[in-house]
């Protein structure tokens, strides 16, 4: 059974008077430790579909199911829970709080949890080592490189051992060192931690660390292709 499935997805937005059908009947499957990179051009609904997977937005018709829910069903209260479970984002800007360090940004997610704080701590140094940062625990942002602040991001989308990561242009601010550093460690999440990565990205490099590739034109997903052409990156 995969781990997402969409069905008939159709998602409209008002601009105006004149309604805009964004997805046109989509139907998508990921499976559980699958790392997918969506492509597109600008306005082709690459963003909009990632939304509607993370929990950020709803369909206008059709079935959103991830991880055995389906989010078409849920209200606003119980999509908010279910994103807290199940879902880490990533995305372009850190969105890292400049006046705390880096354990404590990884630590936000965990401070409405019932975890002791020396759990919490435990948690954080271990999502910090796993992202190769154990060393730049004390430091705040603007004493970070951007892609050391990325990888202060990922591991708070991973301190609460989600079920999905949801990437929107991960490395669209970096360097390409620094892009490739983060696109090996999210490979490695996948293949090795067995995490489901979805991400989006205009950059071919970008995708090529994915298992597997989706371009999407017009609302309408028109190109599957193998990714990992990258190879293996620790």
């Amino acid at each position: 059974m995969a781990l997402v499935s969409l069905k008939n997805v159709i998602k409209t937005y008002t601009r105006g008077r004149q309604r805009v059908e964004v997805l046109h009947s989509l139907n998508l499957e990921v499976e559980q430790g699958e790392f997918l990179a969506l492509m597109g051009p600008s306005g082709s609904g690459k963003t909009t579909l990632l939304n509607l997977i993370g929990g950020l937005d709803r369909p206008d018709e059709g079935e959103v199911a991830v991880a055995g829910e389906r989010l078409d069903r849920l209200n606003g209260a119980q999509m908010a829970r279910w994103r807290a479970r199940h879902v880490g984002f990533v995305f372009q800007f850190y969105n890292l709080l400049p006046v705390l360090t880096a354990e404590r940004n990884v630590e936000v997610p965990l401070l409405l949890t019932r975890l002791s704080r020396t759990q919490r701590r435990s948690n954080v140094r271990a999502a910090l080592e796993l992202v190769g940062l154990a060393d730049r625990a004390t430091h705040k942002p603007t004493e970070l490189s951007g892609g050391q602040q990325q990888r202060v991001a990922i591991a708070r989308a991973l301190i609460a051992d989600p079920t999905l990561l949801v990437c929107d242009e991960p490395t669209g601010d970096l360097d390409r060192d620094s892009a490739e550093e983060i696109l090996g460690l999210l490979q490695t999440l996948s293949r090795s931690q067995g995490k489901t990565i979805i991400m989006v990205t205009h950059d071919p490099r970008a995708a090529s660390y994915a298992s597997r590739r989706l371009h999407m034109d017009k609302g309408s997903l028109a190109k599957e292709e193998a990714g990992a052409l990258a190879g293996s990156v620790t």
